[in-house]
């Protein structure tokens, strides 16, 4: 894999959760090119031996391991192989995440007469489908940090990288679980910086944009490819004017993983998003 910046992990050992997922997985291999040791950890092993497989077919180290991020059992568990088989934690990625439909209203705007309209409005919302958009986001980084973040204490360069969101600076229309989970990982980055910098770990965050990807698909194209009214919106709001390619979010990763480049970086959380997060709309 082809890497913008020239950030040197060689011997590092670097923990990524959600890597079986597509920008996970990414950000998986990209760490491999760099020179890490990679446990790819999803709670789909399959999803996981997939991306291990393309780095070791790389000439990388990776190993896959089955672990779910909302059961601290089965993170300990995870985190005894990785100490066995790769070494001790020096760079946790947060990459768990995602929203759920139950946690999401059909519009953007509660209009008279929703309530008896079969249309599911915020007073529809599933509790339970709100736990769990929260918890998978935020329980779901909480979880891996107390486990991993252990192995980093009273060693150098170490790193801890947490995926928020656009809708951690404002929340977008429909999503109100997933954008109040991504503020909280933005707010929870700058607590853990302010924590854990008495012990050299350095906590920062990366915001991606709009990237088209299989999660969002539905949501941004029509059965037809065209463009939803959404994707227009999102668009029209983007002063670089279309979607972010998945590789452009590597190199704010390696920049602030970087501990040369870097050392003086901790609580940040830098959008990548084409400007849209600058954009007032006129």
């Amino acid at each position: 894999m082809k890497l913008p910046l020239n950030t040197d992990l060689t011997g590092k050992v670097a923990v990524v959760t959600g890597a079986g997922g597509v920008l996970c997985g990414m950000f998986s291999k990209a760490l491999a090119s760099a020179g890490a040791k990679v446990a790819v950890l999803d709670l789909n092993e399959q999803a996981a031996q997939k991306v291990a497989d393309a780095i070791t077919a790389e000439g990388g180290t990776a190993k896959a391991y089955a672990c779910n991020v909302l059961d601290k059992d089965s993170l300990e568990a995870c985190r005894t192989a990785v100490l066995r088989e790769l070494g001790p934690c020096d760079i946790l990625l947060n990459g768990a995440g995602g929203n759920n439909p139950r946690a999401t209203t059909d519009k953007e705007y509660y209009e008279t007469g929703d309530l008896d309209a079969g249309t599911k409005s915020f007073f529809d919302l599933e509790q339970k489908g709100v736990e769990f958009v929260f918890n998978l986001n935020f329980i779901g980084t909480l979880l891996p940090t107390q486990v991993f973040a252990r192995d980093m204490l009273g060693r150098k360069g170490c790193s801890i990288l947490n995926i928020s969101s656009m809708n951690a600076f404002t929340p977008l229309t429909k999503i109100p679980a997933y954008s109040g989970a991504k503020a909280a990982i933005s707010n929870f980055t700058q607590w853990l910086a302010v924590h854990f910098s008495r012990a050299g770990i350095r906590v920062n965050a990366i915001a991606p944009g709009f990237f088209s990807t299989a999660q969002n698909a539905k949501l941004l194209w029509n059965e037809d490819g065209t463009p939803t009214a959404r994707t227009g919106k999102i668009l029209a709001a983007t002063p670089l004017g279309r979607f972010g390619e998945a590789e452009e979010l590597v190199g704010g990763l390696l920049f602030l993983l970087n501990n040369e480049a870097a050392s003086f970086i901790t609580g940040v959380v830098l959008p990548i998003d084409g400007g849209f997060s600058a954009y007032s709309g006129v």
